[in-house]
């Protein structure tokens, strides 16, 4: 008695460790989006950009040969790390603490960038120093003043780095009215060459985003090598079974 040969049995496990494999990519993907959010573009505080910068000192060192006053700026993270720095003695160069400059105002921002996973916002503060010469209700009304030109903190949160270059701008005009200094010298230079438009409210959606636009496309992609993998091995299991079925069997 002749005994017909059993349908071979598809291999359960013959692709688990794919999956395994696939499972193990989702979860760097959604760990590795969440801590390049937090620790990378999402919360770094840029700089301005080298043409801004290079269109502020100029416009700073005609205001200080005018009023004898040096005017600087300081872009600062939450902790205090310094981001930019910048006076009409150079980029780079502060004003503070240097022989050069008896007389002067910085204008400091500092700019913290929460997570996307966090439930604080992002914040700013500005403030206006100067030198022993100035009294506190002097630099008062400069840091005050700065909202008349439209720099809110909302405006260095959105774009630190153009709002600490105007603010610096600003500064003597500012400090004229108070009275502690003459009025400044009419700027020869291309006033829009210094002053870029403010940029548009929404253009830091990738700086906060781009961590999960990549965890999306890691996971859209999961989920194709996922499909691709169930059809390769439902493939495989027919074709185990057709080969192990008895000619002229259905």
């Amino acid at each position: 008695m002749t005994t017909a040969k059993q349908p071979a049995k598809p291999k359960q496990n013959a692709g688990a460790w794919v999956v395994w494999i696939v499972l193990g990519l989702v979860v760097v993907v959604c760990v590795g989006s969440s801590i390049f959010n937090r620790d990378s573009g999402g919360t770094t505080v840029p700089a301005p950009a080298a043409d801004e910068r290079a269109d502020t000192v100029p416009l700073l060192v005609q205001a200080a040969d005018s009023q004898g006053i040096c005017y600087g700026w300081r872009l600062e993270r939450s902790s205090g790390a310094e981001v930019s720095v910048g006076s009409n003695l150079g980029d780079g160069v502060p004003v503070t603490e240097d022989a050069r400059c008896p007389r002067w105002v910085e204008v400091r921002a500092r700019v913290m960038y929460t997570a996307e996973s966090s439930e604080s916002n992002d914040w700013a503060t500005v403030t206006v120093s100067g030198s022993g010469d100035f009294s506190r209700a002097d630099l008062y009304a400069v840091d005050t003043g700065l909202t008349r030109f439209g720099l809110h903190e909302d405006v260095f949160v959105d774009d630190p780095g153009w709002a600490i270059c105007r603010a610096a701008v600003a500064l003597p005009l500012l400090v004229a009215e108070t009275g502690a200094a003459p009025p400044a010298a009419t700027p020869t230079a291309d006033p829009g060459a210094a002053v870029a438009p403010l940029p548009d409210t929404g253009s830091d959606f990738w700086r906060d985003r781009w961590g999960t636009v990549l965890a999306a496309a890691g996971l859209l992609l999961v989920a194709v090598l996922l499909i691709t993998v169930g059809f390769v091995q439902r493939g495989r299991q027919r074709a185990a079974a057709s080969a192990g079925r008895p000619r002229g069997t259905r």
